[in-house]
């Protein structure tokens, strides 16, 4: 019989965040643990074949091999582009006179316009 280890399963939503604490079978692949502790029935959405993971922030495969103490973190899709969203603080930012029309940057009071 193979060893077990303590793992934990993350999964956060807005409005609830879940942590679920299980022992698995020492090597197990993150398909497996997520199986067993029962996630993928409590939230549906979730689909093996679309979904990231990751072991402390870090993305990883299904078939990845667990051992003692990782924490298993389940990933959303973005619904905003980072990047646009802060381009349009920026623009946002230019027209109302907080950031400098050339350079973007904080407006400079010595600057000669």
């Amino acid at each position: 019989m193979s060893e077990l280890v303590n793992i934990e399963v993350v999964y956060a939503l807005p409005e609830k965040q879940v942590l679920l604490a299980l022992k698995v079978a020492s090597g197990s692949s993150i398909e497996q643990a997520l199986e067993q502790s029962g996630v993928l029935r409590r939230f549906p959405e979730l689909d093996l074949a679309t979904m990231k993971v990751g072991i402390y922030s870090r993305i990883v495969p299904l078939t990845t091999a667990l051992s003692g103490g990782e924490r298993i973190e389940i990933y959303r899709p973005l619904t905003a582009d980072p990047r646009e969203m802060r381009r349009k603080r920026a623009e946002k930012a230019k027209d109302e006179g907080r950031a400098d029309k050339v350079t973007g940057g904080v407006v400079n009071p010595q600057r000669k316009h």
